[in-house]
């Protein structure tokens, strides 16, 4: 399943998720629920925007900014941060 990344201009992050070419997320809270992370105090209905993305190789040397949900202490279970 592709991934994408999603700006919420409201407090600043973008968030990585996966889903199918045929969705589109639309709100923050969309985004939290998919990528498995708390809202963190921004409203569930603030908008959020897909950013566009030149489909390169991803590994762990050039996620750059991007987060993922261990980054907030949920376990992703795919990477090296995985609890021991």
């Amino acid at each position: 399943m592709p991934t994408y990344d999603y700006l919420c201009e409201a407090n600043g992050r973008v968030i990585e998720v996966s889903h199918r070419m045929s969705e589109s997320l639309s709100t923050w809270g969309e985004v939290c629920a998919r990528a498995g992370i708390d809202a963190a105090g921004t409203s569930a209905k603030t908008p959020v925007r897909r950013l566009i993305s030149g489909g390169a190789v991803v590994s762990s040397g050039n996620l750059g900014s991007t987060e993922r949900p261990c980054d907030y202490g949920t376990p992703c279970g795919s990477c090296a941060c995985s609890p021991e």
